[in-house]
């Protein structure tokens, strides 16, 4: 077995594969693992953080995202259990309301599961979402108006929060780049969390669609704890019992309704 204690770059080295691996690590665990004191392993996160690497929650750490892929990149990823996902979220609709759904390949996914007789009022940020839903005959499509932002595929200005700020919506469908327990739902870019934390807040119900690839994550801006978000609907595969404190409902995709 290597000698951890005596060399600290394979030690970090090897936290971070872990950190890769699972997007989560304890301190407890690194120091009983690695044969070295909780301190060390305290500085060692630190060092990490301070490289990017992860961000420091209590008792260990998460592994940070930096970027995201582009939106076209995305949408041909994890495609069955986005399907999942899309088609629980689609069942959540509450008829004759005004919803607001996010950009995100998997809420473009939830299009087609939206029952074309059901009465709403669609609100989106999303030119590829509007452009799904532009054939509907029952209620009203809005499209958010601004600057195209080509990494998230969505609209993304002053503009539109202004918009945002004149609406009051029964449900939103929010996207998230990343969820942790502790660190709660998370932006990559800084337009992007500014834009949905003025979405919440306008919002009577906060509905989260979530792959595995995007828990236990964090990115760089801090959009909403746990706790502000009603519902997180995920698929089977993922586990989700560090939630299971926390008053959000988990809503598993696939299985019996």
């Amino acid at each position: 077995m290597a000698d951890y204690d005596a060399f600290p770059e394979q030690r970090l080295a090897l936290i971070q594969r872990m950190l890769t691996d699972t997007g989560r690590v304890t301190g407890v665990d690194l120091a009983r693992t690695l044969g070295v004191s909780e301190h060390t392993i305290r500085r060692d996160l630190q060092a990490l953080a301070r490289r990017g690497v992860c961000k420091k929650v209590y008792g260990g750490a998460v592994s940070q995202i930096v970027q995201s892929a582009p939106f076209e990149v995305r949408a041909a990823q994890n495609i069955e259990e986005k399907r999942l996902i899309a088609r629980r979220c689609a069942q959540l609709i509450k008829p004759d309301t005004c919803i607001f759904i996010d950009a995100g390949s998997t809420y473009l996914a939830m299009v087609e599961y939206i029952p074309a007789d059901l009465t709403l009022t669609i609100v989106t940020n999303s030119p590829q979402v509007a452009a799904a839903l532009s054939s509907r005959r029952n209620g009203e499509l809005i499209l958010l108006g601004g600057k195209v932002n080509p990494l998230t595929g969505s609209t993304l200005s002053s503009d539109t929060v202004n918009q945002i700020r004149g609406m009051l919506f029964d449900q939103t469908f929010i996207g998230v780049c990343g969820l942790d327990p502790q660190a709660g739902l998370s932006a990559v870019y800084y337009e992007d969390a500014c834009f949905k934390k003025a979405v919440l807040s306008q919002s009577n119900e906060v509905i989260a669609a979530v792959t595995a690839d995007k828990i236990p994550q964090v990115a760089r801006y801090n959009v909403a704890s746990c706790d502000d978000i009603d519902i997180a609907v995920v698929s089977a595969e993922t586990l989700m019992a560090d939630f299971s404190h926390l008053s959000m409902r988990i809503e598993i995709a696939g299985q019996a309704e």
